[in-house]
């Protein structure tokens, strides 16, 4: 459901772990693992993200800490999408299999 509205498949990706967690910081090779996906699709993304005011980020050393910015103003609308759309692909998934 919510590849209408985020086209991005790596984009949409990083907004679902983001919206889910909102304490969870990360670097671009740990979230690569995490959501298996190219790390320079990653970067891109997420500084399409920073460049929003979606994430925030910090240094630690020669390595950037991504961070879901907690004052963005659609977040807890966009939590919500996330939410109602992962419920949506479950029931959508057990109507298959029983079909």
């Amino acid at each position: 459901m919510l590849d209408i509205f985020i086209t991005s498949r790596v984009r949409r990706k990083i907004v679902v772990v983001f919206a889910k967690y909102p304490d969870f910081k990360t670097h671009v090779r740990a979230l690569s693992k995490l959501i298996k996906e190219d790390p320079g699709n990653i970067q891109r993304e997420l500084q399409r993200l920073e460049r929003g005011n979606f994430l925030l980020v910090s240094q630690k050393g020669n390595t950037k800490i991504y961070q879901m910015n907690k004052q963005f103003p659609l977040l807890k609308e966009l939590q919500s999408m996330v939410i109602k759309s992962q419920q949506m692909s479950k029931v959508n998934k057990a109507d298959k299999s029983l079909g």
